[in-house]
């Protein structure tokens, strides 16, 4: 049985331990902050054996070398960030493949929010851990990449079957229902799931993970080659027929909203 478990830490990061209880590993997904795993590992009983990184940012690789200190696991990180990342055992490119237990994840290229992001996906369990790639109704700041590039990766996530559980590393979606709402006024599935995210914010409540199809219906970023969202945005940079172009429109708006 593969487990997951979230928890919050840093001011606004996710934490993820996967565990497979039959072997008894334990991987963290990315290592933001050391003390905080650590100590979650603990309370859950789990020995952590594994850290998958997805990207080189200090709120996401920083921990790895007191995690690999502690406990001596081995590090897992994408290649074309191997300079920039501390402790690697593993360096693992697009379509190389990862094992904890008897699951294998699957190394997905989601370059663009930075050049060498990657994603981890286990179809076995209908899931996959995208980082900074996609977010709750947004999708990363693109601080390395270019759009072409960060739209590829978006389709290569696209192309994941819809009931995949998307673990994305930030609570930000209050914020990205807002941009949403004015990038695409007159989708009804997104009006349905901004609602939901008000109430379960005003509760206290995680809006992470979320759903493919969810996003598929509602995130605009998803959305720039839908037909509606390219003449919406035509007048601002984006183009009919061109799902790029209308991409690099909506994020550049919403690094400005």
């Amino acid at each position: 049985m593969l487990q997951v478990h979230q928890f919050a830490c840093l001011d606004d990061n996710y934490g993820y331990l996967l565990h497979d209880s039959t072997s008894g590993e334990t991987t963290c997904i990315d290592t933001p902050d050391a003390e905080a795993y650590l100590r979650e590992a603990a309370a859950q009983g789990w020995t952590i054996t594994q850290i998958w990184n997805t990207h080189w940012h200090p709120d996401h690789a920083g921990g790895n070398e007191a995690i690999k200190a502690a406990k001596g696991c081995r590090v897992t990180a994408p290649a074309a960030e191997a300079d920039k990342i501390a402790g690697i055992d593993r360096t693992v490119a697009h379509g190389d493949t990862v094992a904890l237990g008897g699951f294998t994840a699957t190394v997905i290229d989601v370059g663009g929010h930075t050049n060498g992001h990657i994603a981890y996906h286990l179809p076995e369990a209908s899931l996959a851990f995208v980082g900074d790639t996609i977010f709750a109704l947004g999708c990363g700041r693109m601080f390395e990449g270019t759009p072409p590039q960060f739209w590829a990766s978006l389709s290569r996530l696209k192309a994941l079957p819809a009931d995949t559980t998307l673990y994305c590393a930030h609570e930000y979606t209050a914020s990205n229902a807002r941009f949403a709402l004015h990038a695409d006024p007159e989708n009804a599935a997104l009006r349905a799931y901004a609602d939901e995210v008000t109430d379960k914010r005003a509760r206290g409540e995680w809006t992470v993970p979320t759903r493919l199809d969810k996003e598929l219906a509602a995130n605009p970023f998803l959305r720039a080659d839908a037909p509606d969202m390219q003449a919406r945005w035509a007048k601002n940079g984006g183009k009919i027929g061109d799902a790029v172009a209308t991409f690099a429109a909506l994020r550049a708006a919403k690094d400005g909203f």
